[in-house]
């Protein structure tokens, strides 16, 4: 960017002359309007949202179901979440009659009303958190997939899309047909290679709502055929793309983002949208408002603006996502809009006074590179600064720089920028070691103490220079972690693994060797290379066992022996950066244990499984698992400064603030505003809107758009430096250093500014920074010369002497354990679930139902018995089916009499009636497609697809019986229904460690004293007694997933009930040979089926379950009314319409309600507390 351009940008840039601001007062009038809420680092704006919420729903009797709180991350929602919740459980504290007057300003001030408004007040606060899940605190993407789905018919969605995060796979498959296309013939292309044309089309791609430039049709583009031809290629992949992605029903999140828009803008439906989204919603909140894109701001602007009470809180000297497509355009054009109220947040509650003065020194009035984003002053919350000590280490900020003794007319010889930064880190490692050996102390409310790793960041541009940062830190022996958003998919470990699955699918001689080489072998290439005969031999047999050891057991198992045969841990922990290496293979070994146990993937699908979310991590679209710290204790935090944002750190190092590289035009992708900033007339026109550039470097318009590029991407290094200098809470340090990098960086062109935008000059002015503006009382410029070596430093009170063992003296509670259903009555089961690990598993994966029928086999059952089944809901006087002349109903023979019995049958018959659709307008067909699925997925069921949906069909269409009205489970809506209900509750002891003793054989009295002797499960408190049952202790947590939770009312407006569903595929019949018939799955046969197989306690552990979830979330919540029973559905006894019944009682269906109180005894009992506590 050129000196002249610079100017022209600053001058087009106005004075800081917005509408008029105000201070914004969390405890004045609540917002009217549209509100524009500014914020600066540290002014506490999520406090101030969540503060306001609080109000909204207390003062304004808004429920917490017409609140929409946005933000624009998953983590930055995770946190709003985990904020609002926190301020509302506060608040229910201090509205108690009892409470003390409230600290906190807003808390005192909803205190400050009559006993009976108090009242009334706390009621609302407990009604919020009761219906806390009902809330709407989302991202921009969560919030327009809900919105879509609630206009209906209104809005432009398909009611069976998939939604995914990016398509990048699907534009390279595009891309590289259109590129055959265009130019097989041709022989030449406007790229050198397919891979520049993909990058082209994915970008044009993630920037659908950007028009491309150049524009084909401009004079000027004419006899330009390279960059015409970008244009088109481009063009021609976007609609085809589209056109793929709407054959298939797939959409990404910024495609519902652009669909949501259309919905609201439609010149015949767009107004009624609107009116809808505003019916839902009574209060808009939006959280880092400055990080929104056109599209977002013109869906709220579209809903709420002017209508809605919206609330609009960024900070736009923190905008620095330009990148990722945020405009801060958006921002400023929401603060221009008619009719919106501008306020201030006035005062930092991070920074020390003489540190926030410093800020106000060096930026005050700098306008960051647009107008007015204007760095004004605030107040300092505190009164004193909390950094004491030598004032050479403790100056709030400290410019460290090297010295430079060139002339302007006899420049001095300028080092390569390499050799610089090696320097600075060197000083850095050098002065951190100093200040952590200095006895500087630190107060941050808890006390002085002295400085330690722990409160020491580094803030750089890129992981890879974080990773530096890192290991120069380590290799001085101070401890430092690297926080960064990099996968551990993308990680060494990562490809460490890949080897090895890759070993264990196919164990060949090249797939061996290749295993050697990776950390879980630790073979150098020397050591393969000299290695015999029996050597390979000997690795090529582990491997196999491996494989074994993999296909029995799983992934955990498996990375058990591997560190044990091969002695990973003490390896690698003899390296340098191996408990990193350490951590990432054992984290990788959980990711890869659940994918394994959750999809039934054997080592070929793990392998594909693992190689998918390695491809995902490189290309960075949201695969999952960040990694995870690998030491613990207080350590120096080494992170990005966009990483950073929104975090805080005591003391702040910044090596990179004096560096910035900037590059000429090598023809990428530029994504960029039409116009230069600062051009809009001042006239209301939108500042917001961006174009992409595809045209390359030699396109019309060009150069002026490179510069233009150049000029946004320098606006926004200013406001990352913004960003950089406030994470700190106390101090400070950078570097200036001269290179030929120095003259782009913020840094200098703060040091350089006389006001307004700070400007990039050039030449590069390299004389002492202390010669240029005055830098005020709180800036202390030090020299370095890069040679200072680091001090000896004591971490943790640790000492240079020899190592010892550390000795374990704490008790153990062995009793205390994280259990499950399975794990309670595997003893009894005679499996072995005790081994490390595994009894602390949640029941998932393997659905393993199947109990012996030989029982049954030697009993004839009297299929029309009047048996006693009062809590069966089988009236007493139930009468036999009349006798007939055709053949015997019970003799029928089961539907699923030819499919296969095992865990996987189960497993697979599971799966299919979790995704059961029951509104599919061709339900057999819709089953045969999920089980088709089911089946590709999990493989060896023993059964084809066509066989496992002719057997589930009649199952969905057998009655339920009286516990549910008669309706079948197709007759239950989605609605009413949660599929696979995870619980983990805690039982005695799992909060509390000296919590009441309590075990499975305390059930047993509970049992018989609340369920009556007629009932056909009352002898089951006698096989509680039994010593490898009794002895179960109840210590822990109690974890587990219920097939499905069905509400059912008896009339429209009746209260519902709810009945726990849980699928068995039991085989009750003989093993001699005879089929299966209806008969072993009489209602008569089924209490004892029940009871052998301990069904009984899962019933009651469920229905606990149940009865502590509808406890918070179900309003006036009455046990005898909403706890509807249990229904056991023994799906091969289950023939559809057909299936003959006992009272109403069908075939296959155990139900039972067991009496409330019991549930309630047994919650009590489980907490470990006594039935009168209870």
């Amino acid at each position: 960017m050129t000196a002249s351009t610079t100017s022209e940008v600053r001058a087009a840039v106005p004075a800081h002359a917005a509408r008029r601001r105000t201070a914004f007062d969390v405890c004045g009038p609540l917002p009217e309007g549209t509100t524009v809420l500014e914020a600066s680092a540290g002014t506490g704006k999520t406090y101030a949202l969540a503060a306001l919420t609080a109000r909204f729903v207390v003062e304004e009797r808004v429920p917490l179901s017409r609140l929409l709180l946005v933000t624009f991350g998953r983590m930055a929602t995770t946190e709003l979440r985990t904020r609002v919740r926190d301020r509302l459980v506060g608040l229910e504290r201090a509205l108690a009659p009892d409470a003390a007057t409230a600290a906190d300003p807003v808390d005192a001030l909803l205190q400050a009303v009559g006993p009976a408004e108090r009242a009334a007040r706390r009621a609302r606060v407990v009604a919020a958190l009761r219906d806390f899940d009902e809330a709407t605190i989302a991202t921009t993407h969560e919030f327009c997939l809900q919105a879509l789905d609630g206009l209906g018919v209104l809005g432009d969605a398909e009611p069976h899309a998939t939604v995914v995060e990016d398509v990048d796979d699907l534009v390279d498959e595009v891309a590289s047909d259109e590129y055959l296309r265009r130019y097989a013939d041709r022989g030449r292309a406007p790229w050198k290679r397919l891979s520049d044309a993909q990058a082209v089309a994915r970008q044009a791609c993630r920037s659908v709502g950007a028009p491309l430039v150049p524009d084909p049709d401009d004079d000027a583009s004419h006899g330009r055929n390279d960059a015409v031809e970008r244009v088109a290629y481009a063009t021609a992949v976007r609609a085809e793309v589209e056109r793929r992605m709407r054959a298939t029903q797939t959409f990404t999140y910024d495609d519902l983002l652009v669909r949501l828009r259309a919905s609201l803008t439609d010149t015949r439906h767009g107004e009624a949208a609107a009116a809808r989204l505003r019916e839902r919603y009574a209060v808009v909140l939006v959280d880092e408002f400055q990080d929104t894109d056109p599209v977002q701001w013109d869906i709220l602007r579209t809903a709420f603006a002017g209508r809605t009470r919206m609330v609009l809180i960024g900070d736009p000297k923190q905008a620095i996502y330009g990148f990722r497509g945020a405009d801060v355009h958006c921002y400023l054009d929401a603060r221009d809009e008619e009719g919106a109220t501008v306020q201030t947040l006035p005062t930092n509650h991070r920074s020390d006074p003489s540190l926030v003065a410093a800020f106000d020194h060096l930026l005050g009035g700098l306008a960051l590179g647009e107008r007015d984003i204007v760095v004004d002053p605030v107040g300092a919350a505190h009164r004193e600064d909390r950094l004491s000590g030598d004032r050479a280490l403790t100056a709030p900020v400290r410019l460290r720089v090297a010295p430079y003794d060139g002339q302007a007319d006899k420049p001095a010889r300028i080092e390569p920028v390499r050799v610089v930064r090696r320097r600075v880190t060197r000083d850095l490692v050098a002065d951190v070691t100093r200040l952590l050996a200095s006895g500087t102390r630190i107060d941050l409310g808890t006390g002085p103490r002295a400085v330690d790793a722990g409160d020491v960041a580094v803030l750089v541009r890129t992981n890879r220079a974080a990773e530096d940062v890192r290991a120069a830190l380590v290799a001085a022996h101070v401890p430092a972690v690297v926080r960064a958003d990099r996968s551990v998919f993308v990680s060494e470990a990562a490809q460490d693994w890949a080897t090895l699955l890759l070993a264990l699918d196919a164990p060949t001689q090249g797939h061996v060797r290749a295993a050697t080489l990776t950390c879980f072998f630790g073979w150098s290439v020397v050591g393969l290379a000299q290695a015999d005969d029996d050597a390979m031999i000997e690795v090529t047999l582990q491997v196999r066992g491996w494989r074994r050891v993999l296909q029995a057991r799983g992934v955990a198992a498996l990375m058990e022996a591997v560190t044990r045969d091969r002695d990973v841990a003490a390896r690698l922990l003899g390296q340098t950066g191996g408990a990193r290496r350490l951590t990432d293979l054992r984290h990788l070994a959980e990711l890869l244990h659940d994918a394994a146990t959750r999809d039934r993937l054997g080592p070929g699908a793990l392998l594909e499984w693992f190689g998918d979310r390695v491809a995902d991590a490189h290309r960075d679209s949201g695969v999952e698992g960040s990694r995870r710290l690998d030491a613990e204790g207080r350590q120096v935090t080494v992170v990005t400064v966009h990483r950073s944002k929104g975090l805080q750190y005591p003391i702040v190092y910044l090596p990179e603030a004096g560096d910035r590289w900037v590059s000429d035009d090598k023809g990428e992708t530029l994504l960029l505003h039409p116009e230069a900033p600062g051009d809009a007339d001042g006239d209301g026109a939108s500042r917001a809107g961006l174009v992409l550039d595809v045209g390359g470097a030699w396109a019309p318009g060009r150069p002026a758009r490179f510069a233009r590029r150049q000029a946004e991407e320098a606006s926004e290094d200013l406001r990352l430096f913004y960003v950089a200098l406030t994470r700190a809470q106390c101090q400070v340090v950078t570097w200036w250093t001269p290179t030929h990098n120095v003259a782009a960086s913020a840094l200098q062109r703060v040091l350089r500014s006389d006001g307004g935008v700070p400007e990039l000059r050039y030449p590069v002015e390299l004389g002492d920074p202390r010669s240029g503006r005055d830098l005020g009382p709180h800036v202390q410029v030090e020299l370095f010369d890069g040679e200072r070596d680091p001090v000896e430093v004591s971490v943790d009170g640790g000492t240079d002497g020899p190592l010892r063992v550390r000795t374990f003296d704490r008790a153990l509670d062995l009793a205390w354990r994280r259990t499950s259903y399975s794990s309670l009555t595997a003893a009894a089961h005679g499996l072995d679930l005790s081994g490390p690990g595994v009894g602390s598993e949640p029941e998932a994966g393997r659905e393993d139902d199947e109990t012996s029928g030989e029982a049954a086999a030697d009993t004839e059952i009297d299929a029309e018995a009047e048996w006693d089944a009062d809590r069966l809901v089988v009236p007493a006087d139930a009468a036999a089916p009349p006798a007939g002349a055709g053949p015997d109903p019970w003799d029928a023979v089961s539907p699923m009499a030819g499919l296969p019995s095992g865990a996987d049958f189960g497993t697979a018959v599971h799966a299919v009636l979790e995704d059961l659709d029951p509104g599919a307008a061709d339900l057999p067909a819709s089953l045969r497609s999920a089980c088709a699925s089911v089946i590709a997925r999990t493989g060896s069921t023993g059964t084809s697809a066509e066989q496992l949906a002719d057997g589930l069909v009649p199952v969905v269409a057998t009655s339920l019986g009286p516990l549910a009205g008669g309706r079948t489970l197709a007759d239950v809506p989605r609605t009413d229904r949660l599929t696979e209900l995870v619980f983990e509750l805690p039982l005695a002891g799992g909060d509390d460690p000296v919590a009441a003793q309590v075990t499975l054989g305390d059930v047993a009295p509970v049992l018989r004293r609340h369920v009556p002797a007629h009932d056909p499960l009352a002898p089951y408190a006698d096989r509680l007694t039994a010593p490898v049952l009794a002895e179960q202790p109840l210590r822990g947590y109690l974890t587990g997933s219920i097939d499905a939770v069905l509400r059912v009312r008896d009339t429209p407006d009746g209260p519902p009930r709810h009945l726990v569903v849980d699928y068995k595929t039991n085989w009750l019949g003989s093993f001699d040979g005879r089929p299966l018939t209806l008969r072993a799955y009489a209602p008569a046969a089924l209490p004892e089926a029940m009871m052998a197989a301990h069904y009984p306690l899962q019933a009651l552990l469920y229905s606990v379950a149940l009865h502590r979830m509808l406890r918070w979330r179900q309003p006036g919540y009455d046990p005898d009314v909403h706890l509807g029973g249990v229904l056991y559905l023994f799906v091969r006894g289950m023939a559809g319409p057909q299936t003959p019944e006992v009272g109403g009682i069908p075939a296959g269906v155990f139900s039972w309600r067991p009496p409330s109180s019991l549930v309630v005894a047994l919650s009590g009992l489980l907490a470990g507390r006594t039935e009168e506590q209870a």
